[in-house]
This record gives C-alpha cells, sequence and structure tokens, in this order.
C-alpha cells in the first residue's frame, strides 16, 4: 500500500509562485489605494461597491483595533507562526492534491500581506467597500480576498475527499 506521506523533497511548494503573484496584486492595490484614493472618501464603483481608502489595526472587522497598538504584534506573531506552518504543510502535501496547495498558497499570501502592512505601518489597508442597500460590510483587500479563496478551496478539497471516501464504502 502506497504511503500517504510524500517522500522527501516532493511536496507542494512549487505553487509558491501563486503565493509571490498574489502578494503582488495585493502590494499594487494597496499602493494603487493609497496614491489615488482620499481617506475615508468613497469613491463610487458600481452601485453596490466603493472604493474607499481606510487603515484597520485591528483584526477581521476592524476586531480590536481601539487597543493601543499591543494588537499589532500580536495579529503579527500569528500570521508570522501561521505562514511558517503553511509553507512547511505546502512540502509535506501529495502531489495529487492541488486544489489545498494552491487554497493554502492563496492563504500565506493573504497573511503575508496583511502582516507586512501591520509591521510597516501599524495597520493594515483597506479599500474594497461593499455596500447594500445603505449597509457596508467591513472594508478589505486583496489579501482578505485571497484568504477567504484559499479557505474555499480547503473546504472544497476535504469535501471532495471525503465524498470520494463515502463513495469506496
Amino acid at each position: 500500500m502506497p504511503s500517504a506521506r510524500p517522500s522527501k523533497g516532493r511536496g507542494q511548494l512549487c505553487y509558491l509562485w501563486l503565493s509571490v503573484l498574489a502578494l503582488g496584486l495585493d502590494f499594487a492595490t494597496k499602493w494603487w489605494a493609497q496614491a489615488a484614493l482620499h481617506y475615508a472618501m468613497p469613491k463610487p464603483v458600481l452601485p453596490f461597491l466603493n472604493w474607499t481608502l481606510l487603515y484597520n489595526p485591528g483584526a477581521a472587522f476592524s476586531f480590536l483595533s481601539n487597543q493601543g497598538g499591543w494588537q499589532r504584534w500580536l495579529f503579527s506573531a500569528i500570521a508570522l507562526i501561521i505562514a511558517i506552518i503553511i509553507v512547511r504543510l505546502l512540502a509535506k502535501i501529495p502531489r495529487q492534491q492541488h486544489m489545498a496547495a494552491i487554497g493554502l498558497s492563496l492563504i500565506l499570501a493573504g497573511a503575508l500581506g496583511n502582516v507586512i502592512d501591520r509591521l510597516r505601518f501599524g495597520y493594515v489597508i483597506d479599500f474594497i467597500d461593499v455596500h447594500v442597500a445603505g449597509y457596508h460590510w467591513p472594508a478589505f483587500n486583496i489579501a482578505d480576498s485571497v484568504i477567504c479563496i484559499g479557505a474555499v478551496l480547503l473546504i472544497w478539497q476535504q469535501l471532495r475527499k471525503s465524498d470520494k471516501s463515502s463513495d469506496k464504502k
């Protein structure tokens, strides 16, 4: 019976190019937002979408944003630990699990994109403002988007994996 664990050096580190690409897109869009937008001044794009430059010193949904600065270091440390774990996981993922490797690579890019902002500025640059009937979703950025896409891909991979194992029974 073949081992579920790949032999040394056979993981999915080849997908790190996707992390670099997503990280570059995140940096480019944040640079654009700071250059083209005025802080907290919405620029309508579509009936449900504005570009609105905002700075988030907290985590998702501005969690702990008014805590005096210590959260910057906590969230940075957590993101760096997650990044190390993801790289180690990528090195161990079997070759046939492409969806998981893509998902982890996207999560890695998002985590690094936001932690770099947090370390450089003390906050994360957000600019995508989605709204419906006057209700605004918390502003986000490309890093947040690729984290969500990566998480969906990981969940999808797991669901497909459990479907295949239940079919064998």
